[in-house]
């Protein structure tokens, strides 16, 4: 009964995370191997009359987050505000917003009330690589501020924790099967050198 479960949630739970495990490994070519350039800006557009806060200048993290996402809204973009960085010598705020299929620069001059909005496409293949590297960990403070990026992070976390049940219970399953023992052994050996062997290669 226990081998019978084991083997069915280990088929159908790897049936279940395949689509992300071939996003995930789509993805990694991608970002090996792709060349972007990511300041080519396809549109450039102006809005002004803009409601911004008088300490947008001294606000950080979170509060600058709450800023910037209410400019995106008045510009009509959403996405994850990727950061927020405030150019002094000018007066400006500025601020990066990304989502699968879409890049946009929002560049706020704060005394003119005005933003000066860029915005490219990005391929499949881009949007793909996006989903990858999302959330991170980088700026993690202010890291899942759209709601669909937090809703992604629970399926990027999910996909790890099942991943790693399929892998457990393939090993359980394997033993099991006495026949496979001797060749799953070589295959296993041979897997663990040349992990060990790329480690080694990259720390020396």
């Amino acid at each position: 009964m226990l081998y019978r479960w084991t083997r069915d949630l280990h088929l159908y739970i790897g049936l279940f995370i395949s689509p992300f495990l071939l996003l995930f490994a789509i993805s990694v070519f991608f970002l090996n191997h792709a060349k972007v350039q990511p300041d080519r800006w396809s549109e450039q557009r102006t809005v002004s009359r803009l409601d911004v806060p008088a300490d947008i200048g001294t606000r950080k993290g979170t509060a600058a987050v709450e800023a910037a996402r209410a400019i995106a809204v008045r510009a009509g973009i959403d996405g994850e505000i990727g950061f927020t960085r405030v150019v002094r010598d000018t007066n400006h705020f500025v601020f990066p917003v990304s989502k699968p299929g879409r890049e946009a620069s929002i560049d706020v001059d704060v005394a003119a009330r005005t933003a000066s909005i860029s915005t490219r496409p990005t391929s499949l293949l881009e949007s793909l690589a996006y989903l990858h590297k999302m959330p991170g960990p980088h700026n993690a403070d202010i890291r899942g501020n759209w709601m669909p990026t937090r809703l992604w992070r629970g399926a990027a976390d999910l996909t790890i924790y099942l991943t790693l049940f399929v892998t457990i219970t393939g090993v359980v399953l394997w033993w099991a099967l006495r026949a496979e023992r001797r060749v799953g052994l070589v295959l296993l050996s041979l897997g663990t050198v040349s992990l060990v062997a790329c480690i080694h290669v990259l720390l020396h």
